[in-house]
């Protein structure tokens, strides 16, 4: 059973720590800056690839150190991301987090997370994720595509006025629902 609690993260307000500059340490940087552009992370590596380099070249909001991870670079961070190949610095890591309480996703070592960086669909203010608890990020991507390709583009036009009809309602919280429900019920005709 699938006991993940789905949250979205607001990247801008917490500081992230990513540890490890590779071609995964990229994959993660991009997943994050694309759904948080203005996403605070302070990314920490000894080696930085090309792609690394060229991808934080013009961002003021990721701070690269590069040396080595010391466990003074968790003071003030809320989400850290282990992009690195090194099993004992990662369990040094997981010991840090889990005593100071900060939420950690390890790449391909699902036994090391407390959350996972799943697929997501994101068609203007809309954004799904989509998680398989971690036991097939492929089937993820697939699934990504699928919704990608089946939502309507004009999906962030209706959130808008969804929005704006939402304010206007009147009444208490139950009376607000039920206009809200009535309104969409129909509204995606797959």
């Amino acid at each position: 059973m699938n006991e993940l609690f789905p949250i979205f993260l607001k990247l801008h307000q917490v500081n992230t720590l990513l540890v490890g500059a590779g071609a995964v340490g990229l994959e993660k940087l991009q997943a994050m800056v694309s759904s948080s552009p203005n996403a605070r992370i302070h990314l920490v590596a000894e080696e930085v690839s090309e792609g690394v380099r060229e991808f934080i070249k013009d961002r003021k909001n990721i701070y690269l150190s590069e040396r080595a991870f010391r466990d003074e670079d968790l003071e003030n961070v809320g989400f850290i991301v282990l992009a690195t190949n090194n099993a004992v610095l990662n369990q040094h890591i997981r010991v840090l987090a889990t005593k100071q309480n900060i939420l950690l996703n390890v790449a391909d070592k699902p036994d090391l997370c407390d959350v996972y960086l799943g697929s997501v669909v994101q068609k203007g203010n809309l954004k799904i994720g989509i998680s398989t608890n971690g036991k097939s990020p492929t089937m993820a991507k697939r699934l990504k595509e699928f919704l990608a390709d089946l939502l309507p583009e004009e999906i962030d036009e209706t959130l808008a006025l969804m929005g704006e009809l939402r304010d206007s309602l009147k009444g208490d919280f139950q009376e607000k629902v039920k206009a809200l429900n009535e309104h969409t019920k129909g509204a995606l005709k797959i």
